[in-house]
């Protein structure tokens, strides 16, 4: 009997009964997985805090580095809920978005430093609600006494490791949280993240020396010498990426990253050189 012949009978009977042919009896591969919905995209919270800080100060609409995405995220956002116009949805978080974002903040019933336009963690969560995620998150912590000053535990923290680095302690002689407390401060001590350094017997050298360290752990600092304004020798130091910083702090912050000294005159930056770091970098790069 001729195979081709038996297997021709074999697949008519298998159709009359209802049976699986045996010509066509291999398995079949299962069909692809459908795809479910794309992950939402992420905000990276350190990137887009930064931004804040640098971009109102500006010449120009240069975008911050690696700040992009996560900003046109956060101003779609802001967009949807008819807090900023469509033509200010850039990637760049000028004073159109901070202005947006504080308006944002008091609408969550925020006032004071929690509505300065800085994203904070709880109001960035909320506005990215079913839009994005939040990574990388950021927060002053707690407040907490050092030298008879108050001061947030991030920047507690950051001085603390400036004064490892430096091997001797360093004395306030102005804390944080202290609206009016000085008025020669422009306001940059109203908020947080921002101290003075007491530098009664130190050199020069010394001088720098502190200042060096403090930007390495994350602070925009300078020293301030009586030539410059109505103050004591000192050192100043605003820490970058603190989300409690006033709004003149931000704007100091900001011009220590485009090269400036923090002033009124935005001058160029007159203290030590160094790459430019926040406090989280300068961990991750430990």
């Amino acid at each position: 009997m001729h195979r081709s012949w038996l297997t021709a009978g074999l697949a008519a009977v298998c159709l009359t009964v209802g049976l699986p042919s045996p010509v066509s009896a291999a398995p079949r591969a299962p069909a692809p997985p459908v795809s479910g919905a794309a992950a939402p995209p992420s905000v990276d919270m350190e990137a887009t805090v930064l931004a804040a800080q640098i971009d109102p100060r500006r010449a120009d609409h240069t975008l911050t580095p690696g700040a992009k995405s996560s900003v046109l995220a956060v101003e779609q956002a802001l967009q949807a809920k008819n807090l900023l116009a469509a033509q200010w949805v850039d990637g760049y978080f000028g004073t159109e978005t901070i202005s947006a974002y504080a308006a944002y903040q008091r609408s969550l019933g925020y006032t004071g430093l929690a509505a300065n336009g800085l994203p904070g963690t709880t109001s960035l969560t909320k506005l990215g609600q079913n839009r994005y995620t939040v990574v990388n998150t950021i927060g002053p912590g707690a407040r907490v006494q050092r030298d008879g000053y108050v001061v947030d535990a991030r920047t507690q923290a950051m001085l603390a490791e400036a004064e490892r680095l430096l091997g001797y302690a360093l004395v306030l002689d102005q804390g944080s949280y202290n609206p009016g407390g000085d008025p020669t401060s422009a306001g940059t001590h109203d908020g947080g993240g921002v101290v003075d350094i007491a530098v009664t017997g130190m050199t020069a050298a010394r001088r720098t020396a502190v200042a060096r360290a403090l930007r390495q752990v994350g602070f925009a600092a300078w020293v301030r010498d009586p030539s410059q304004g109505d103050w004591p020798w000192h050192i100043h130091a605003a820490a970058i990426n603190d989300t409690d910083l006033s709004s003149p702090a931000q704007h100091q912050v900001g011009d220590y990253y485009l090269g400036l000294n923090g002033l009124a005159n935005r001058a160029p930056d007159d203290g030590p050189r160094i790459p430019i770091q926040t406090w989280e970098q300068y961990q991750r790069g430990r």
